[in-house]
């Protein structure tokens, strides 16, 4: 158990926004539907934001999906959120989650190694020679843990799964029970009020294991893009970068020219086409939000703790090889004529981006 007084690296949203929580539970007469802890007004006040009560806004990009979300988990079937890498579907997922049914931690992670009893139950082999089929002897899985208590189960990546694993998602969510001929004929656990299912994919993994339409009419899908909002990337960034340097004894905060630099570098190689409109060769790595905040937070570090100043252009420029030089060589090559054509000329007007555009050149010589 984690509790919010505990020192861990990340604490599950539930235990991390427990007081924006409790806050929103008190004096929420909106309709709730049956087994849910918080209304979806409230829900989606949890995930939006509101200022009045304390309570910041966790996801930004399209407020309307949010709500479809809330409506799908109020039914009969699952939600399925796909999205290119880094478009915190699994964010939303767990605030989701935690906001409906008071956890976020029954996850299954969608692997190859991921079979079917890790989304029904399994035994401890100890007590079942000692004693037999029993439930004491009954290891849940988060799924099965999920339908007993009424809480949202998670499945990250359902597409890593093996199909014959997914078919068995067929049944669960069709019929919302699992049954237990271990112990009986009759033997079956029934979904309590709440229950359901949010599962993820990514985009670029489509045909790893494709999904069968069976499967797929089980799941309302809902596509998450990246945030096509510049302004609202930046308070992003920024909000995500103060979060985690909190931790360090450094500054807090990047210079606001550099997050500037940040978000145009990440937008601009993310779309192929600049703020100005000049066409740009887009790398085949991921250039998400998620990973502008690893950059970011990376080129702080190595500004603090190495350089013992402040962050500049130079260390935006160094970290973002380990980012965009992943496994297609051909990517050098499209950072490269970036550098050179943009931020090269940029730099003629702007010390930020004559900073990084040097420190991408000595990265690439290096």
């Amino acid at each position: 158990m984690v509790s919010p007084d505990t020192d861990v690296q990340r604490a599950p949203a539930e235990v991390k926004f427990a007081s924006e929580l409790a806050a929103l539970g008190q004096g929420d007469d909106a309709p709730t539907p049956r087994g849910w802890r918080l209304s979806p007004r409230a829900v989606r006040r949890f995930i939006l934001g509101d200022a009045g009560l304390g309570v910041t806004q966790k996801f930004f990009g399209d407020d309307a999906l949010v709500d479809r979300a809330i409506v799908s988990l109020m039914g009969q079937q699952g939600l399925m959120l796909v999205g290119e890498p880094g478009t915190a579907k699994s964010m939303l997922s767990e605030l989701l989650a935690a906001a409906i049914g008071g956890s976020s931690t029954l996850v299954v992670q969608g692997s190859a190694g991921v079979v079917e009893d890790h989304l029904r139950y399994g035994w401890n082999y100890a007590l079942l020679l000692a004693e037999g089929p029993s439930e004491r002897a009954m290891v849940p899985s988060p799924l099965l843990t999920a339908m007993r208590e009424g809480r949202i189960a998670r499945i990250e990546e359902l597409t890593r799964c093996a199909p014959e694993v997914q078919d068995a998602m067929i049944s669960l969510l069709s019929e919302k029970t699992i049954a237990v001929p271990e112990l009986g004929p009759q033997a079956e656990y029934r979904a309590a009020p709440g229950f359901n299912v949010i599962a993820t994919a990514n985009l670029r993994d489509r045909g790893v294991h494709d999904m069968s339409s069976a499967l797929k009419r089980r799941f309302n899908f809902e596509t998450v893009h990246p945030i096509a909002d510049a302004a609202f990337e930046k308070r992003l960034i920024a909000a995500q970068l103060a979060e985690r340097m909190a931790a360090h004894d450094l500054p807090a905060q990047m210079p606001d020219d550099v997050l500037d630099l940040v978000v145009a570098v990440f937008r601009e190689l993310r779309t192929g086409v600049t703020a100005d409109g000049a066409s740009v060769p887009v790398p085949s790595s991921v250039m998400s939000t998620a990973e502008a905040v690893n950059t970011a937070q990376a080129a702080m570090l190595a500004a603090g703790y190495l350089d013992g100043g402040p962050v500049t252009g130079a260390h935006v420029a160094q970290q973002l090889r380990g980012v965009v030089f992943k496994d297609d060589p051909e990517d050098a090559r499209k950072l490269r004529a970036y550098t050179d054509q943009i931020a090269k000329k940029r730099g003629q007007s702007s010390a930020t981006w004559a900073a990084f555009h040097k420190g991408a050149r000595q990265s690439h010589d290096g």
